[in-house]
């Protein structure tokens, strides 16, 4: 049985994230798509339109010296533009390991992605982690 097209969506773009790939995350997002990000520490926030996601995903590079790492566990879609990638994600960022569990609901709109809320398991651990 084929993929959903959501399904296949939400895969090539953490495929994408997962290589550094912006040209490929920029096709995928719509130019004013945004990502909303929980907790509250300095990468946490709303971040509107492509070059501000784009600038958020470099600084998440950037703060782990590229060691942030993805495991996709799984995609699951309801058919009407809404689909939820489901990831383990590892990073070191100034001695500090992060190891948790989250996921991302996407909304999509055509064949782009208009919005990204993301959710994580441990919010405190990952407030310090970012801090």
């Amino acid at each position: 049985m084929a993929e959903h097209p959501h399904a296949a969506l939400v895969r090539k773009g953490f495929e994408a994230f997962s290589h550094g790939d912006m040209d490929t995350l920029r096709e995928l997002i719509a130019k004013d798509a945004t990502h909303h990000v929980p907790g509250s520490h300095p990468l946490s926030g709303d971040f509107k339109g492509q070059d501000a996601i784009m600038d958020m995903y470099r600084r998440l590079g950037e703060e782990t010296a590229g060691s942030m790492r993805l495991e996709m566990l799984g995609i699951a879609v309801d058919g009407r533009g809404h689909a939820v990638g489901m990831c383990r994600f590892t990073a070191e960022r100034q001695g500090r390991k992060l190891d948790d569990t989250g996921c991302i609901v996407v909304r999509i709109v055509g064949d782009k992605v208009t919005d990204l809320d993301e959710c994580v398991e441990d919010i405190e651990k990952n407030n310090e982690f970012w801090s």
